[in-house]
């Protein structure tokens, strides 16, 4: 029915004079239910059913978005978009994806959607689970509650060039976070993971143990003085540290020239042995897809190769922008130009766990908590605020707090080591990550 919808709204806009259109159909539904205290705080349902179109007139488009899909409203969304599209500036690098790049049935099978669909009252046992375990763990003192959700999504895609597709996926998810200490010490610990199938959840009491643990882990924490140290960023966040790589690698950028890896296209960046992978046909994998947002097909590919930069990230307009082709990893909303983003990314590990990579930094900083990163885009100058535990000799000395770490990412980069201890928690995962020296601003 959705794609017979789509076809009625594309031909709708060829026939009012659109020489080429996009319609996309997304629908979605959640139930999320949240406890704090012992008492239910929250139960939220949610069910959404949006229709996009974008238009292209010569080098002119447009794209309108809206919710209601009724065949009067489908009508005034292709008028105004014809309308807006005959309105709009030249634009010599918005079309269509090319033929040649899209996806072609049969697509790799997923297995993304989960028939199992809890009730709310099984996602009240999750969320109450999570919170009481988390309360239970020794040191706490409160709680920010627990929360379980549920949610299933659909996605349908057709262009006036014949091309049709669907997308669908659930997510199931658990979190806690919880307070230890009392007054001016209190200190906050939150953990939380998201499955696409129910069974692939961890337990819930496990989820709320972590959270309690992690809180506690960050009492009574001191200032350190300003120096310059190795640094690990712990696995849990240190794709923090990637992130800035992905958004300076990313087509629109490069075709700005406002990236400060614009000339490192086949380059080598990172150490030897480092390899960041992309596998967007991962069974059951948060990010996992058949196609992009335009329709063109995913595949695996190392974004980072022995070190080495391999590939941007673009979608059609940046690849013909630069005279490339688009690589699949076009992103975009209902309603508003592609964007680029990437489908499961995963940092390779390397030798050591985290004891093993103190030992070997000696002295330093274990970062188990970011906030307020600040990078310039041009010149890779990076720093964030942190907070975390101090080591000597290797082992740790207690935690410490109002930290912001700096430096500049492509000689951070540089000299990154992975350790060993990778966990596939979320669509972009790594190992924990020790860089041998960086400026450390404490009291």
């Amino acid at each position: 029915m959705d794609e017979n919808l789509l076809h009625d709204v594309v031909a709708a806009a060829r026939k009012a004079g659109a020489d080429a259109a996009e319609a996309v159909f997304a629908e979605r539904q959640s139930l999320s239910v949240s406890v704090r205290l012992g008492d239910l705080e929250e139960v939220e349902r949610e069910e959404a059913r949006d229709l996009g179109l974008r238009v292209f007139i010569g080098q002119r488009s447009a794209t309108v978005s809206g919710s209601d899909i009724s065949p009067e409203a489908r009508a005034k969304l292709v008028e105004r978009a014809v309308a807006m599209a005959r309105l709009a500036p030249e634009d010599p690098y918005a079309s269509l994806a090319p033929a040649d790049r899209l996806a072609r049935a049969p697509y790799p099978e997923l297995d993304l959607v989960d028939p199992y669909e809890p009730t709310a009252q099984t996602l009240e046992t999750q969320a109450r689970q999570a919170e009481e375990h988390a309360r239970a763990v020794q040191g706490v003192t409160n709680s920010d509650g627990g929360s379980a959700a549920w949610s299933s999504s659909r996605w349908a895609f057709v262009t006036s060039e014949g091309f049709q597709a669907t997308h669908a996926a659930t997510g199931h998810s658990v979190s806690a976070s919880a307070i230890a200490g009392e007054g001016a010490g209190m200190e906050r610990g939150g953990e939380g993971r998201s499955t696409r199938h129910f069974g692939d959840l961890p337990a819930a009491g496990d989820i709320g143990m972590e959270a309690g643990r992690q809180a506690v882990a960050r009492l009574n924490p001191r200032k350190i003085a300003s120096t310059t140290a190795p640094v690990i960023f712990e696995n849990r966040l240190a794709m923090s540290l990637i992130g800035p790589l992905l958004g300076a690698i990313s087509g629109p950028s490069i075709a700005r020239g406002t990236s400060f890896l614009k000339d490192k296209l086949g380059q080598q960046i990172f150490a030897r042995g480092v390899h960041l992978l992309e596998d967007p046909h991962r069974v059951r994998g948060l990010g996992s897809a058949p196609f992009d947002d335009e329709g063109v097909a995913t595949q695996a590919r190392a974004l980072i190769d022995d070190g080495v930069l391999t590939t941007w990230l673009l979608n059609t307009s940046s690849a013909k922008q630069l005279g490339l082709v688009t690589t699949g990893h076009a992103s975009r909303g209902l309603a508003g130009p592609s964007g680029v983003s990437t489908h499961n990314l995963t940092l390779q590990p390397g030798e050591k766990d985290v004891t093993g990579l103190m030992k070997d930094a000696g002295n330093g900083l274990v970062v188990t908590s970011m906030f307020g990163p600040s990078l310039n885009g041009n010149t890779g100058d990076w720093s964030v605020g942190c907070s975390g535990y101090w080591f000597e000799n290797g082992e740790s000395t207690g935690p410490v707090t109002e930290i912001t770490v700096a430096g500049n990412l492509i000689d951070i980069y540089a000299r990154l080591v992975p350790g060993s201890d990778l966990m596939l928690r979320g669509a972009s995962n790594s190992p924990s990550l020790l860089v041998d020296a960086l400026a450390i601003a404490g009291k």
